[in-house]
Protein backbone atom coordinates (compact mmCIF):
# COMPACT_ATOMS: atom_id res chain seq x y z
CA UNK A 1 0.00 0.00 0.00
CA UNK A 2 1.20 3.12 -0.81
CA UNK A 3 0.45 6.74 0.64
CA UNK A 4 0.70 8.78 -3.26
CA UNK A 5 3.27 10.17 -2.48
CA UNK A 6 6.83 9.52 -5.17
CA UNK A 7 9.79 7.95 -3.98
CA UNK A 8 12.55 10.07 -2.99
CA UNK A 9 14.89 10.71 -5.84
CA UNK A 10 17.55 9.17 -4.06
CA UNK A 11 15.85 6.28 -3.33
CA UNK A 12 14.67 5.75 -7.34
CA UNK A 13 18.99 6.35 -8.81
CA UNK A 14 19.99 3.79 -5.41
CA UNK A 15 17.31 0.98 -7.11
CA UNK A 16 18.57 1.86 -10.84
CA UNK A 17 22.00 1.85 -9.85
CA UNK A 18 21.26 -1.82 -8.25
CA UNK A 19 20.19 -3.45 -10.93
CA UNK A 20 22.40 -1.77 -13.31
CA UNK A 21 25.62 -2.78 -11.46
CA UNK A 22 24.69 -6.41 -10.87
CA UNK A 23 23.90 -6.60 -15.13
CA UNK A 24 27.20 -4.81 -15.59
CA UNK A 25 28.82 -7.26 -13.37
CA UNK A 26 27.47 -9.81 -14.56
CA UNK A 27 29.25 -9.02 -18.49
CA UNK A 28 32.04 -8.21 -16.95
CA UNK A 29 31.85 -11.79 -15.60
CA UNK A 30 30.93 -13.48 -19.06
CA UNK A 31 33.49 -11.39 -20.84
CA UNK A 32 36.02 -11.71 -18.29
CA UNK A 33 35.98 -15.71 -17.41
CA UNK A 34 33.51 -17.05 -20.23
CA UNK A 35 30.09 -18.02 -19.97
CA UNK A 36 30.54 -21.18 -18.25
CA UNK A 37 31.22 -18.83 -14.93
CA UNK A 38 27.57 -18.00 -14.93
CA UNK A 39 24.97 -20.10 -13.30
CA UNK A 40 21.03 -20.74 -14.98
CA UNK A 41 19.74 -18.59 -13.42
CA UNK A 42 21.85 -15.67 -14.14
CA UNK A 43 21.97 -17.18 -18.38
CA UNK A 44 18.15 -16.52 -17.72
CA UNK A 45 19.20 -12.85 -16.50
CA UNK A 46 20.85 -12.36 -19.57
CA UNK A 47 18.14 -13.14 -22.07
CA UNK A 48 15.38 -11.54 -19.97
CA UNK A 49 17.56 -8.24 -19.92
CA UNK A 50 16.41 -7.43 -23.36
CA UNK A 51 13.01 -8.05 -22.62
CA UNK A 52 12.89 -5.91 -19.14
CA UNK A 53 15.79 -3.07 -19.92
CA UNK A 54 15.05 -1.37 -16.75
CA UNK A 55 14.50 -3.38 -13.14
CA UNK A 56 15.70 -6.45 -11.93
CA UNK A 57 15.12 -9.34 -13.68
CA UNK A 58 17.01 -12.19 -11.11
CA UNK A 59 13.85 -12.91 -9.53
CA UNK A 60 12.07 -13.54 -12.60
CA UNK A 61 14.38 -16.27 -13.17
CA UNK A 62 14.28 -18.37 -10.48
CA UNK A 63 10.64 -17.95 -10.91
CA UNK A 64 11.69 -19.69 -14.58
CA UNK A 65 13.27 -22.27 -13.18
CA UNK A 66 11.23 -23.14 -10.08
CA UNK A 67 8.25 -23.37 -12.29
CA UNK A 68 9.80 -25.46 -15.16
CA UNK A 69 12.35 -27.17 -13.69
CA UNK A 70 15.80 -26.48 -15.16
CA UNK A 71 17.01 -23.96 -18.26
CA UNK A 72 16.86 -26.80 -20.91
CA UNK A 73 12.84 -27.07 -19.91
CA UNK A 74 12.42 -23.35 -19.50
CA UNK A 75 14.01 -22.60 -23.27
CA UNK A 76 12.15 -25.19 -24.80
CA UNK A 77 8.80 -24.77 -23.15
CA UNK A 78 6.09 -23.79 -25.32
CA UNK A 79 4.72 -20.00 -25.87
CA UNK A 80 1.35 -20.84 -23.95
CA UNK A 81 3.62 -22.15 -21.12
CA UNK A 82 5.43 -18.73 -20.74
CA UNK A 83 2.48 -17.14 -21.29
CA UNK A 84 0.85 -18.21 -17.61
CA UNK A 85 4.32 -17.05 -15.99
CA UNK A 86 3.70 -13.32 -14.17
CA UNK A 87 6.51 -10.75 -15.96
CA UNK A 88 6.61 -12.66 -19.69
CA UNK A 89 5.15 -11.03 -22.05
CA UNK A 90 5.38 -11.10 -25.65
CA UNK A 91 8.98 -9.94 -25.86
CA UNK A 92 10.68 -12.37 -23.00
CA UNK A 93 8.87 -15.25 -24.62
CA UNK A 94 10.13 -14.28 -28.41
CA UNK A 95 13.80 -13.74 -26.73
CA UNK A 96 13.66 -17.23 -24.69
CA UNK A 97 12.18 -18.78 -27.82
CA UNK A 98 14.87 -17.90 -30.49
CA UNK A 99 17.82 -19.23 -28.06
CA UNK A 100 16.97 -22.98 -29.36
CA UNK A 101 16.09 -21.79 -32.98
CA UNK A 102 19.64 -20.41 -32.74
CA UNK A 103 21.23 -23.58 -31.27
CA UNK A 104 19.53 -25.39 -33.91
CA UNK A 105 21.22 -23.75 -36.50
CA UNK A 106 24.68 -23.77 -35.12
CA UNK A 107 24.51 -27.07 -34.73
CA UNK A 108 23.19 -27.69 -38.10
CA UNK A 109 25.75 -26.00 -39.52
CA UNK A 110 28.55 -28.25 -37.79
CA UNK A 111 27.01 -30.86 -39.49
CA UNK A 112 26.54 -30.05 -42.96
CA UNK A 113 30.28 -28.91 -42.94
CA UNK A 114 31.71 -32.16 -43.38
CA UNK A 115 30.07 -36.54 -44.52
CA UNK A 116 27.94 -36.73 -41.98
CA UNK A 117 29.23 -40.26 -41.25
CA UNK A 118 31.99 -38.82 -40.22
CA UNK A 119 30.44 -36.63 -37.93
CA UNK A 120 27.95 -39.11 -36.20
CA UNK A 121 28.51 -37.16 -33.08
CA UNK A 122 27.63 -33.99 -34.77
CA UNK A 123 24.52 -35.24 -36.16
CA UNK A 124 23.18 -37.01 -33.12
CA UNK A 125 24.08 -33.56 -31.08
CA UNK A 126 22.22 -31.80 -33.41
CA UNK A 127 19.24 -34.08 -34.05
CA UNK A 128 18.61 -34.01 -29.82
CA UNK A 129 18.65 -30.27 -30.30
CA UNK A 130 16.23 -30.53 -33.30
CA UNK A 131 13.49 -32.56 -31.61
CA UNK A 132 14.77 -34.19 -28.73
CA UNK A 133 12.10 -32.34 -26.56
CA UNK A 134 9.57 -31.62 -28.85
CA UNK A 135 5.97 -32.48 -27.30
CA UNK A 136 5.09 -33.98 -30.43
CA UNK A 137 6.22 -36.36 -32.90
CA UNK A 138 7.96 -35.58 -35.94
CA UNK A 139 9.57 -37.61 -38.59
CA UNK A 140 12.57 -35.74 -40.36
CA UNK A 141 14.82 -37.06 -43.43
CA UNK A 142 18.27 -36.36 -44.16
CA UNK A 143 19.16 -36.28 -47.59
CA UNK A 144 22.66 -36.93 -48.80
CA UNK A 145 24.65 -37.11 -51.64
CA UNK A 146 27.18 -39.74 -53.25
CA UNK A 147 29.79 -38.24 -50.71
CA UNK A 148 27.34 -38.32 -47.00
CA UNK A 149 27.04 -34.66 -47.44
CA UNK A 150 23.75 -33.23 -46.42
CA UNK A 151 21.52 -32.25 -48.97
CA UNK A 152 18.74 -31.29 -47.44
CA UNK A 153 17.32 -31.55 -44.03
CA UNK A 154 13.71 -31.63 -44.03
CA UNK A 155 10.55 -32.30 -41.46
CA UNK A 156 8.29 -34.29 -43.63
CA UNK A 157 5.06 -34.49 -40.74
CA UNK A 158 4.07 -33.55 -37.48
CA UNK A 159 1.51 -35.87 -35.64
CA UNK A 160 0.79 -35.97 -31.84
CA UNK A 161 2.36 -37.03 -28.76
CA UNK A 162 3.01 -41.11 -29.79
CA UNK A 163 2.16 -41.09 -33.55
CA UNK A 164 3.39 -39.73 -36.87
CA UNK A 165 1.82 -40.98 -40.14
CA UNK A 166 4.63 -41.51 -42.75
CA UNK A 167 4.51 -42.69 -45.92
CA UNK A 168 6.98 -44.23 -48.22
CA UNK A 169 6.27 -43.06 -51.05
CA UNK A 170 6.55 -40.01 -49.87
CA UNK A 171 9.69 -40.35 -48.89
CA UNK A 172 11.25 -41.87 -51.61
CA UNK A 173 9.65 -39.20 -54.14
CA UNK A 174 11.34 -36.66 -52.34
CA UNK A 175 14.59 -38.19 -52.57
CA UNK A 176 14.34 -38.43 -56.64
CA UNK A 177 13.01 -34.95 -56.75
CA UNK A 178 16.52 -33.94 -54.71
CA UNK A 179 19.00 -36.13 -56.50
CA UNK A 180 19.46 -37.95 -52.92
CA UNK A 181 21.74 -40.92 -53.34
CA UNK A 182 20.83 -41.80 -49.35
CA UNK A 183 18.96 -40.93 -46.53
CA UNK A 184 18.86 -41.07 -42.56
CA UNK A 185 15.28 -41.24 -41.19
CA UNK A 186 14.99 -39.43 -37.49
CA UNK A 187 12.04 -39.10 -35.64
CA UNK A 188 11.60 -38.57 -31.85
CA UNK A 189 9.76 -40.08 -29.08
CA UNK A 190 8.41 -36.91 -26.84
CA UNK A 191 7.57 -39.69 -23.76
CA UNK A 192 11.27 -40.02 -23.44
CA UNK A 193 12.21 -43.65 -24.38
CA UNK A 194 13.59 -44.04 -27.53
CA UNK A 195 12.95 -47.23 -27.90
CA UNK A 196 11.19 -48.08 -31.55
CA UNK A 197 7.76 -49.60 -32.17
CA UNK A 198 6.66 -52.36 -33.94
CA UNK A 199 4.92 -49.66 -36.18
CA UNK A 200 8.73 -47.43 -36.34
CA UNK A 201 10.43 -50.85 -37.46
CA UNK A 202 7.57 -52.26 -39.72
CA UNK A 203 7.91 -48.59 -41.80
CA UNK A 204 11.91 -48.62 -41.73
CA UNK A 205 11.29 -51.47 -43.33
CA UNK A 206 9.09 -50.89 -45.83
CA UNK A 207 10.90 -47.62 -46.67
CA UNK A 208 14.31 -49.27 -47.30
CA UNK A 209 12.86 -51.91 -49.28
CA UNK A 210 11.30 -49.24 -51.29
CA UNK A 211 14.60 -47.21 -51.51
CA UNK A 212 16.54 -50.21 -52.26
CA UNK A 213 15.14 -50.69 -55.92
CA UNK A 214 16.18 -47.46 -56.91
CA UNK A 215 19.34 -47.72 -55.40
CA UNK A 216 18.66 -45.33 -53.21
CA UNK A 217 20.29 -46.36 -48.93
CA UNK A 218 19.12 -45.66 -46.10
CA UNK A 219 21.77 -45.33 -43.84
CA UNK A 220 19.80 -45.35 -40.33
CA UNK A 221 16.92 -44.78 -38.62
CA UNK A 222 17.22 -42.52 -35.19
CA UNK A 223 15.08 -42.43 -32.65
CA UNK A 224 15.55 -39.16 -30.40
CA UNK A 225 14.30 -38.32 -27.48
CA UNK A 226 15.33 -36.28 -24.10
CA UNK A 227 16.76 -39.04 -22.61
CA UNK A 228 18.75 -40.35 -25.16
CA UNK A 229 18.73 -41.92 -28.85
CA UNK A 230 18.29 -45.63 -30.49
CA UNK A 231 20.31 -46.25 -33.95
CA UNK A 232 18.61 -49.08 -35.85
CA UNK A 233 21.84 -49.56 -37.87
CA UNK A 234 23.29 -50.25 -34.19
CA UNK A 235 20.58 -52.52 -32.60
CA UNK A 236 20.40 -54.62 -35.88
CA UNK A 237 16.98 -53.15 -36.90
CA UNK A 238 18.27 -52.26 -39.98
Amino acid sequence: MTDGRKPAAGATAAKSGHYNGHRARLRRRLLDHGADSLADHEVLEFLLFGAHPRGDTKPLAKTLLARFGNLANVLTAGADELAGIAGIGEAATALLKIVPEAARRLAREEVAKRPIIASWDQLLAYCRIAMGREKVEQFRLLFLDTRNHLIADEVQQRGTVNHTPVYPREVIKRALELGASAIILVHNHPSGDPTPSRADIEMTRDIAAAAAKLDIAVHDHLVISRNGHTSFRAAGLL
